[in-house]
């Protein structure tokens, strides 16, 4: 079936986007205002872009209800500050707790029931219980439509839980890790059913084929 995207209404792009894109990871975003505070809500529009210097990609939607930018949008362009954590099983109840559209003023971290502490380098918060955080600086924040921002952020310090990183190796242990990823609607993924594949140099390849 052949599929004329941007022919669709949003509503039915976002759709087919995040329900053929999976998994995706779950970023929990905490940012800050001067009139309101520590803010935290997830994004799954999310990923790692590269190294050298070391970016994260948020992808950022207005609030569907039509009252304008997001708190996390409004911050970031404000401030140019947000701390991403990564969302594990013993987090992710918190974690949709953050994504309910909390009358003004009221703290998503306090209703779910979340430790804040000063982060290092930046003004928002650190949710003490996310296994892995990193705060990060805006390098860009993009419009690309009225509905839709980009936000590219440079990691500036990175906190990884104790027990989770091997400081001589920086392997991370993934089982102890057990992160979790979005599916779509309400439908979540965890991350223990593996496999390994290696890629094989060109050589041994072929050798595969005779």
């Amino acid at each position: 079936m052949k599929i004329d995207i941007n022919a669709l209404a949003p509503a039915d792009q976002y759709k087919l986007l995040s329900a053929t894109i999976v998994p995706r990871p779950i970023a929990l975003v905490t940012t800050w205002s001067q009139s309101h505070g520590d803010n935290a809500a997830p994004f799954s529009f999310f990923n790692v872009m590269g190294e050298n210097p070391p970016v994260l990609v948020l992808g950022l939607e207005q609030r569907r209800d039509g009252g304008g930018p997001k708190h996390t949008t409004a911050n970031i362009a404000a401030n140019g500050q947000f701390v991403v954590h990564m969302v594990d099983e013993a987090l992710a109840g918190a974690m949709n707790v953050c994504a309910i559209d909390f009358p003004e003023g009221q703290s998503e971290a306090l209703h779910a029931g979340l430790e804040l502490t000063s982060s290092s380098t930046v003004r928002p918060s650190r949710i003490v219980a996310a296994p892995v955080a990193f705060e990060c600086e805006r390098i860009a924040l993009l419009q690309l439509s009225p509905g839709r921002h980009i936000a590219i952020g440079k990691v500036l310090v990175m906190h990884v839980r104790d027990g989770l990183l091997d400081p001589a190796t920086l392997h991370i242990d993934t089982e102890a890790y057990r992160p979790v990823g979005r599916l779509h609607g309400r439908f979540y993924i965890r991350t223990r059913d593996r496999f390994e594949m290696q890629v094989p140099g060109y050589a041994q390849w072929l050798a595969t084929r005779r």
